[in-house]
């Protein structure tokens, strides 16, 4: 019988009494859990509009019904978590707002072992300008903040060739939009067909892959891209192998016309053991170098994960996978030991972050909005330490960004400077009080930089959290926070008392 790792005990132990609301369905291996809930949360803040020269004290009520579904079935995997958040300011400071939350992906087998849907979508708060005053939480009067929601849809085959090789042929279409005029939205459509072997002559392989990207940006323009590349492979042992790859790619990124390039990359994946692996691929392209470099690593109480990510980017972290939030996606990873199925797996790191007070969404640089093509380049590095009774993450992020896209007359960021510079860190430390009761302290700091001295900001933030169980189904938590936001144009600073109380039915 395997060995469960410690950690794997701590975590069930955790959240063994979120699991409720299962109803088991006729027919082969389908589940469907349905999982109601309300959230009462009151905000007494000093800075209700992040002003510095008149800050004005205000209470604010949100009231948040919400509900999780999540169906694993021998056809569809599917995990669906909304709330719809509505925002009562008792000052007058604000008329009401109402905001929704969503994260939502699955996949559909359609035909046995042949044709899939996959989809996801999200809605969250993010900021319009990188430059503008930022907001730490979704209750602030703040004009810079907008509702952001993604939607993608791919419906792919794959399958074999005989004995020859391996195809798979997908479309994709992501659609993003916001609240806000400034960079609203913009529309992907990606077509890509893959054949290729593995071993096709021993430890040979070989790749032929052709792909298609259109971008409509809403306030922006229409921009198009294909590739196409062949490559070989070749494994040096079982756990080393290294490819190369030649093609051209058409554009036009830089031109109204399409323009033909040679490219070319190479790349390594090294995986020495099961919890741990490496990859590195660098790729020469009309812009210049481009490269993907990533390491994960567990252990039974710890994950460690670095990423260094040189591409183009059509918005906003593009089109999101399944993760929320680097602190998400690294416990995601960490999981994967204990469930495979990425459904199961996505309520299991919920319950473990809810249980010890950890924001699913923290990240270290705010997302903003785009109405261009632009090159991005992004380093990150995460790491999470999970204890009998305290939990250790901590994150620190890089990023640099200019935009590709010469011709586009879109307003974004990139309008006002040629280039967009981000970095900064996040340590959240969370303890284990008594059996119900947890303790969390979030210490963050992100700087953001441009070309003119003007758009050099800081935005620092400490807040200090207890949260535990009331009854069977609740919880309840208190907090308090201090944010200092130093900036030449608008500083601010901010003190803040939340109490709240959250049931699930």
């Amino acid at each position: 019988m395997a060995r469960v790792p410690s950690a794997g005990l701590l975590v069930m132990a955790s959240v063994g009494a979120c699991a409720q609301g299962v109803v088991a369905e006729t027919g082969p291996r389908r589940v469907v859990t349905v999982v109601p809930r309300l959230a009462i949360t009151e905000v007494l803040t000093d800075n209700v509009g992040l002003s510095a020269s008149a800050p004005q004290s205000e209470q604010i009520t949100q009231i948040s019904p919400g509900i999780r579904v999540s169906v694993e079935g021998a056809r569809v995997q599917a995990y669906f978590d909304y709330s719809r958040n509505e925002l009562f300011y008792a000052q007058g400071s604000s008329p009401r707002q109402s905001q929704n939350a969503l994260n939502t992906f699955g996949t559909l087998e359609v035909l046995d072992n042949w044709a899939y849907l996959d989809f996801s979508g999200f809605i969250s708060q993010q900021a319009i300008s990188a430059f503008g005053a930022p907001s730490t939480d979704n209750t602030s009067v703040n004009p810079n903040r907008a509702e952001v929601s993604t939607y993608r849809l791919s419906p792919y085959i794959r399958g074999r060739v005989g004995n020859v090789a391996n195809y798979e042929v997908r479309y994709s279409r992501g659609v993003t939009s916001s609240d806000a005029a400034l960079g609203s939205g913009v529309t992907t459509v990606d077509a890509a067909v893959k054949v290729g072997a593995d071993s096709a002559f021993g430890n040979l392989g070989w790749l032929a892959d052709a792909s298609q990207q259109t971008a409509d940006y809403n306030v922006g323009r229409q921009t198009e891209a294909e590739r196409l590349n062949l490559g070989l492979s070749y494994a040096i042992t079982p756990q080393l192998s290294v490819s190369v790859r030649a093609g051209r790619e058409k554009n036009n990124y830089t031109s109204v016309e399409m323009q033909s390039y040679d490219t070319s990359g190479v790349a390594v994946i090294w995986s020495p053991s099961e919890t741990s692996k490496l990859s590195v691929a660098l790729d020469r392209r009309p812009f210049g170098d481009a490269h993907n470099v990533s390491f994960e690593h567990r252990t039974a109480r710890t994950a460690w994960k670095f990423s260094d990510v040189k591409e183009v980017s059509t918005g906003p972290e593009q089109t999101r996978g399944v993760g929320l939030g680097a602190i998400y996606d690294l416990l995601f990873s960490q999981f994967a030991y204990l469930e495979p199925n990425e459904v199961a797996r996505a309520q299991l790191v919920k319950a473990y972050l809810q249980s010890n007070g950890i924001s699913p969404d923290a990240r270290v640089i705010s997302n903003a909005l785009t109405s261009a093509v632009s090159l991005q380049r992004r380093q990150d590095l995460s790491f999470a330490l999970l204890g009998v009774r305290d939990t250790i993450t901590f994150l620190a992020s890089r990023s640099e960004g200019r935009r590709l896209d010469t011709v586009s007359t879109g307003v974004d960021d990139f309008t006002s400077s040629s280039v967009l510079r981000q970095h900064g860190f996040s340590a959240n430390y969370s303890h284990r009080l008594t059996p119900d009761y947890s303790l969390g302290v979030l210490a963050s700091q992100q700087d953001t930089s441009g070309v003119s001295s003007l758009q050099e900001t800081r935005l620092r933030l400490l807040s200090i959290q207890i949260m535990g169980k009331v009854g069977k189904n609740a919880a309840a938590s208190v907090g308090l926070r201090r944010v200092v936001y130093s900036s030449a144009t608008a500083p601010y600073g901010e003190n803040a008392l939340t109490v709240s109380f959250n049931v699930q039915f």
